[in-house]
């Protein structure tokens, strides 16, 4: 959205304005959309990504077929429609339930197929609806390991001849039948009762809207104590600014006691430190009389013999707040977008408060307060603990996922953290990270990272694309080849790093770290004008990393490969094979000679649906030969060992490869153009900061982030760093200026300010293990 205003413009991303007569859907692949339609109302299909066929089927009220509604006519079998149906028995979700409710059960429906495997990006069906009709809008999805085209999102707009109404149009539907369902008027708040085990979810209505929430132990109330949210508590127990999901998700009373838990947040912004906006707050700034939170709050609470307040310490849902380097603390306009929400679980019985924050005065509520909406929901309902991610900001929320391997990950460790989109363990019970360490540097070690993101690059025209996206030289690589490589912008700065596999002349698949990932390699395809399709795959493989000496061995009785395929033993380095569990029938996967350890090493990977089975037939494999599970705490000290470098730490998009220590994956004597090289060009004739590896003295680790100096001089920043168990040193990488990277350099890692202490440092080689990686080339 853009708003224009004196000739300037104002970007507000994600934000559309109100259109009552426009709908929106997402139709995840392998799923179905429900919609119904008055006469005239007009529904259009959207294939985003291309590639991707949709089935549309038209029922009438009674469950006939209704093709002719739509102006079409039905001739296909509408197979995402009857094989969610037929699973009705076992409970198939959101739309079977959905027809349900309206009495329909069509177990022989029909469809009008759209599109198919090789429709271009953004394709579009438009239909017009004749008479009342329900239709249902699915995406077929084939499994990308069986040969299939790889399935992706398709988005269906409705353009309504009578708009909802106003409530209907805002709220997101409930996440379960509730037990509570209120609207929080602007500029109000209310009180109510939950139970222990109740969820509590408090929706912003419209988007940018703070909603103060007060919880009070209600059996202490009874007993004439009270015991509220102690924000000082929670901010000592849990470590953090304020309770996310996961581990430190738990928000305390004065008496150390637990009250409610985090389980979803869909905004990732919220704020502990102000007090609910007050009179007093008013009167200072000139508006005496303003209505506000507290005297709301007192309102409503006064009947719980609650003593009032003049200022109420609460947990500020929505409140964009923040500490500038000078420790001042600052507000802005709020991160949620309409529908967006925190869902909580009650820890005890509670007396709970929630407001619709009124002020207008400052940015707090983007100017303009508005309603929030209040969902109880039963302690028996199950809801995943999750945060949202927009890889766009106008994109759809994605909320974490459990990978395929979270079912063997999970009995054997609670310690699990939200990794990209993914619950992913940071270390295991009985192990630890050293354990752990030790097993992947002498034996095995098996570890999900199946957060990788996956994009396959099809058509005529991918490897142009590639060509002109990555930094390697995209022609020289091989069917069965995978090549380590930067992507970067047109400045030189690094979106990602990848690797990326060849699968056929035309089939390439692209794996990063980030989802923006596709978006770019879509975008610069169509301003290349190629006929291409990045279609989005990582919901399509899954995939563990076997690595350390005896990873050979192990992954040796593991893979079957036909005739036309290397065998594991002759696979070499950054290569990979197309092959099967144990034998020629067995479970399809694809396994490359890689990995982020410095060990000799494998990377399996395998449909989401096979997860559990590939686990166990590696697990069965490696036990005896020393396997141990491995998490992100270990893999941090052996990825820094190594010199293999992690997004946000030793790259950014104002970092270019060269500075980032990845130089030798640039090929800047190829003639042929790719995003940044003429950047590149330009920062490689002249480089100013270098990656180098550091030794401290002692045994204090250095932190990303730390200044580096000579004497008084600033001239770098410490990227990561750990103490080496193999090496028995301290050990970091920086990013120094060039006259300071040379080998044998005295340096200083600044702690505290940078200037009270410093720790004694040597520019040292790196990778500090097996510089010359004779381990991941044996």
């Amino acid at each position: 959205m853009t708003i224009e205003a004196s000739g300037r413009k104002l970007l507000i991303a994600g934000m559309r304005p109100p259109d009552p007569y426009l709908e929106r859907y997402w139709v995840r692949p392998g799923g179905a959309t429900v919609l119904p339609l008055s006469p005239d109302d007009r529904l259009t299909v959207i294939d985003l990504d291309g590639g991707q066929a949709a089935e549309v089927t038209a029922l009438s009220p009674d469950g006939q077929d209704a093709a002719d509604a739509l102006g079409v006519r039905a001739d296909a079998p509408a197979t995402v429609l009857r094989a969610l149906v037929a699973s009705l028995a076992g409970g198939a979700g959101e739309v079977v339930q959905d027809l349900a409710s309206r009495g329909l059960n069509p177990t022989e429906a029909m469809a009008v197929r759209l599109f198919g495997e090789w429709s271009p990006p953004g394709s579009s069906h438009p239909f017009v609806a004749g008479r009342p009709v329900i239709v249902v809008v699915a995406a077929p999805a084939g499994r990308v390991v069986d040969g299939a085209p790889p399935p992706s999102d398709l988005v269906v707009e409705v353009r309504r001849t009578v708009p909802r109404t106003h409530e209907d149009m805002e709220l997101p539907p409930p996440l379960a039948e509730p037990r509570l369902d209120f609207r929080i008027d602007h500029a109000t708040a209310r009180s109510y009762e939950v139970k222990a085990g109740e969820f509590i979810q408090v929706i912003d209505v419209e988007g940018r809207q703070c909603s103060d929430f007060l919880a009070f132990h209600r059996r202490k109330l009874e007993d004439g104590i009270e015991r509220g949210l102690d924000a000082t508590v929670t901010r000592t127990l849990m470590g953090n600014a304020y309770p996310t999901p996961g581990l430190s998700g738990k928000f305390y009373d004065a008496d150390l006691e637990a009250l409610v838990e985090v389980v979803r947040d869909t905004v990732g912004r919220h704020d502990t430190f102000a007090l609910a906006c007050n009179a007093k707050y008013y009167e200072d700034m000139g508006y005496p009389g303003h209505v506000n939170c507290t005297d709301n709050f007192n309102e409503q609470i006064e009947s719980y013999a609650i003593a009032a307040r003049k200022g109420w310490p609460a947990l500020n849902f929505f409140f964009n707040t923040a500490f500038t380097a000078d420790n001042v603390l600052v507000s802005d306009e709020p991160w949620s977008r309409p529908g967006d929400y925190v869902l909580l679980r009650a820890m005890t019985d509670l007396v709970c408060a929630s407001s619709a924050c009124p002020d207008d005065i400052d940015p707090a509520n983007a100017w303009d307060p508005t309603d929030v909406h209040v969902r109880v929901y039963s302690p028996q309902e199950r809801f995943s603990v999750a945060i949202a991610h927009r890889v766009t900001p106008e994109a759809r929320p994605v909320l974490t996922k459990k990978t395929a391997f979270h079912t063997r990950t999970e009995p054997l460790t609670r310690n699990f953290t939200e990794y990209s989109g993914y619950w992913l363990p940071s270390h295991f019970n009985n192990e630890g990270a050293i354990a752990e360490y030790w097993a992947c540097r002498e034996q095995a070690a098996i570890m999900d990272l199946s957060p990788l993101r996956k994009f396959e690059v099809l058509g005529p025209d991918a490897e142009d694309l590639i060509q002109a996206t990555i930094t390697r030289d995209a022609r020289r690589i091989s069917v069965g080849q995978v090549t380590y490589t930067a992507m970067c912008n047109e400045t030189g700065g690094m979106i990602d790093d990848a690797t990326v596999f060849r699968l056929g002349r035309d089939n390439f698949r692209f794996i990063g770290g980030a989802d923006y990932d596709g978006v770019w390699l879509k975008e610069q395809a169509e301003r290349l004008g190629l006929r291409v399709w990045v279609k989005p795959s990582s919901d399509q493989l899954h995939n563990l990393a076997v690595q350390g000496p005896n990873s050979r061995e192990i992954m040796q009785q593991v893979v079957w490969t036909p005739p036309t395929q290397p065998s594991l033993p002759e696979l070499g380095w950054f290569r990979f094979l197309v092959g099967r569990v144990e034998r020629p029938d067995g479970i399809p996967i694809v396994v490359s000679r890689t990995g982020y350890t410095g060990e000799l090493g494998y990377e399996v990977w395998c449909h989401p649906s096979d997860g559990e089975a590939v686990w166990d037939a590696i697990w069965a494999a490696g036990e005896p030969r020393g396997l141990k599970p491995f998490g992100l705490d270990a893999l941090d000290i052996v990825r820094i060992e190594a010199g293999l470098v992690v997004s946000g730490n030793e790259f950014d998009q104002s970092v270019d490869p060269l500075e980032a220590g990845i130089g030798f994956a640039v090929n800047l004597k190829n003639e042929e153009d790719f995003v940044g090289r003429e950047a590149l060009l330009e920062r490689a004739a002249h480089p100013q900061r270098r990656l180098v590896g550091l030794v401290l003295e002692g045994n204090e680790p250095a932190g990303h982030g730390d200044p580096v100096f000579v004497g008084r001089q600033e001239v770098g920043v410490v990227t990561s760093g750990t103490l080496s168990p193999v090496l028995n040193e301290t050990i970091a990488l920086a990013r120094v200026a060039v006259r300071f990277s040379g080998l044998g350099t005295g340096l200083e890692v600044g702690k505290l300010d940078g200037l009270q202490k410093r720790i004694a440092a040597t520019v040292e080689r790196f990778p500090f293990y097996d510089p010359e990686k004779t381990r991941p080339r044996s």
